[in-house]
Parts: C-alpha cells; structure tokens; sequence
C-alpha cells in the first residue's frame, strides 16, 4: 500500500540526497504513516485509518465522525 494519509492527503516528497562530495540522488521523504483503530459509534463498528501523525492529532481535535465525514468526502471508501 502507498504511504499516503487518508484524511489529509498527504504523499511523499521527492529530492535529492546530497554527499560530502556534492554528489546528488534521488530521495523521497516519506510521511509518518500509523494505522489506528477509532471506534465509530454512528455505525457500531471499529474503522481502522492510515493516518499521518499530524492527521492523528486532527482527529482529536474534531472527532472521529467528522473525520471520516472528511475521509468520505475525498472519495475514499472506509
């Protein structure tokens, strides 16, 4: 599976690796992917989300219905 967060979007970024010698690469930097687990108590059920960490934190500050609503709303099935 991709390393993208479901709620906000996020993907990795690409660039360049750069060595002592000035040397560069190709890198990408990946986001802080989690899986969490939130019970969903509109549908009597547990939703498990791939969530960035900065997504976490979103969904303790507007709740897990909300989040989903958003997720929903992006056109991801959950």
């Amino acid at each position: 599976m991709s390393a993208h967060c479901m709620l906000t979007g996020a993907r990795p970024g690409f660039g360049n690796r750069v060595s002592h010698s000035h040397r560069c690469t190709s890198r990408r930097f990946d986001p802080n992917i989690q899986t969490k687990r939130y019970w969903l108590p509109g549908e009597g059920r547990h939703v498990r989300l791939r969530l960035s960490a900065r997504a976490v934190r979103t969904v303790d500050t507007i709740g897990v219905e909300a989040a989903v609503a958003r997720i929903r709303a992006r056109g991801v099935k959950v």
